[in-house]
């Protein structure tokens, strides 16, 4: 797995832990010889994992909207960035270069992003693994929706097994390189 697209917030939030966590992943993107795929921007603990890994000579792909280059102060300093058209053209991006999928904690763009693409891996459009960096217990409610989805018959059980929740940088990263290679339907068999 060469490419690990990550999803986070443009903004930094309330406790320094978040920021502390992505600089763990980051060394650890550094240590694996991982790619960083992510959305292009300066700001949050985007521009935070982004900028650790280039100052210690880390691949990075930025792919950001041109509207929210121009908005967010996209970072210059990633070695390659894809500016696109759209939001959904940025995750369609995205998906075509990236081995599989992480979300750190963020808002609503963080939240669509890895929705959308669960829902392409659920659909089989996609067959790469999609993780969760529960920092600080923050998806916690997230992910006790996902059970109560499964509780009242909106979700299969195989369904919401396809993410890798963990609250280690480290320890997800093995889990996500660890996953099995989606070249067939047969990892969706699972029970």
């Amino acid at each position: 797995m060469k490419n690990i697209c990550v999803f986070c917030g443009s903004s930094t939030g309330n406790d320094p832990v978040y920021v502390e966590k992505a600089k763990v992943l980051a060394r650890e993107f550094l240590a694996n010889q991982t790619t960083l795929v992510y959305g292009g921007g300066s700001i949050g603990i985007m521009g935070i994992l982004a900028e650790e890994i280039r100052h210690r000579n880390g691949y990075v792909i930025g792919v950001i909207p041109k509207f929210l280059y121009d908005l967010e102060v996209g970072y210059d300093g990633v070695n390659e960035m894809i500016i696109v058209d759209s939001m959904h053209e940025r995750k369609q991006k995205m998906a075509e270069i990236s081995d599989g999928f992480l979300a750190l904690p963020g808002g609503f763009g963080t939240l669509e992003e890895m929705a959308e693409i669960l829902t392409w891996v659920q659909l089989k459009l996609i067959h790469k693994p999609v993780g969760i960096l529960n920092i600080s217990g923050f998806f916690d409610p997230l992910l006790e929706l996902f059970d109560h989805m499964v509780d009242t018959g909106f979700l299969k059980k195989s369904n919401r097994e396809i993410l890798i929740v963990g609250d280690d940088p480290v320890r997800i990263l093995q889990d996500l390189k660890a996953a099995p290679a989606f070249t067939s339907n047969k990892w969706h068999e699972k029970t």
